[in-house]
């Protein structure tokens, strides 16, 4: 944990926090205080969509994994193709080894028709490119069709914004031991995380609905950033 690690542009200190702080985070939001994982994955999406939102892209592909990252992955292309850009989604395993909340952000992709496919592909997409296949619980080098997927994602020349860490970078130390995604923007969910001091891209904080209260009984010092909306943008403490 390394408090005050991050900024926000007004100058509110952020503690930055290890992948297991995090998931002590995540534990007591959804053990102790009742928030769903579900619900956490649609606010990371659709948060995540309104970002992107700001470039205006015509078409966007978004690469999947498992998990809360994947989830929340699958909800951003809803909410974008709700909002008319056309959309298609990548997984890194077929759609019958989801389970959980990201099975669900399936189900509703397939019933809205959104074209999806299971990787590898051979070529690398058109537009601009949202990297969801690992959050912060990567360990060691990413593997399997994640990383040729992300082999992918280094080959596209536009822009690729990656969902809370890029794919291959450790969310603790920020170390990467094979290919990452060089992403130009990062959208992190509820906390920095301590290796994306290691970012060369822009970084945003998104909120997902995690009240102070979890933050209290998590030990993580806390001053509550989304004032004015649940996007904001961080930079590293002055000085350092």
């Amino acid at each position: 944990m390394e408090p005050d690690a991050f900024q926000t542009t007004d100058g509110v200190g952020m503690t930055a926090v290890t992948a297991q702080e995090m998931r002590e985070v995540d534990r007591v939001a959804v053990e102790e205080v009742g928030l769903g994982l579900l619900q956490m994955m649609e606010n990371a999406g659709r948060n995540l969509a309104a970002r992107v939102g700001r470039f205006e892209p015509s078409r966007v592909t978004v690469f999947a994994g498992n998990g809360g990252n994947g989830g929340g992955g699958m909800a951003c292309a809803r909410h974008l193709a709700n909002r008319g850009v056309a959309v298609e989604v990548v997984l890194d395993r077929p759609p019958e080894a989801f389970y959980g909340a990201a099975a669900s952000q399936h189900r509703v992709l397939e019933a809205m028709g959104v074209p999806v496919s299971v990787g590898p592909i051979d070529h690398a997409p058109d537009g601009l490119v949202v990297d969801a296949l690992v959050g912060d619980g990567l360990e060691g080098a990413i593997r399997g069709t994640a990383r040729e997927l992300v082999e992918t994602v280094r080959a596209v020349p536009g822009r690729v914004v990656s969902l809370d860490v890029p794919a291959g970078m450790e969310a603790t130390t920020g170390a990467t031991f094979g290919p990452s995604v060089p992403a130009d923007l990062v959208v992190t969910l509820a906390l920095p995380k301590t290796g994306l001091r290691k970012l060369d891209g822009a970084l945003v904080l998104a909120d997902i609905g995690i009240p102070t209260v979890v933050f209290d009984r998590a030990g993580v010092p806390y001053d509550p950033p989304f004032r004015d909306g649940p996007l904001v943008e961080l930079r590293q403490k002055s000085g350092e």
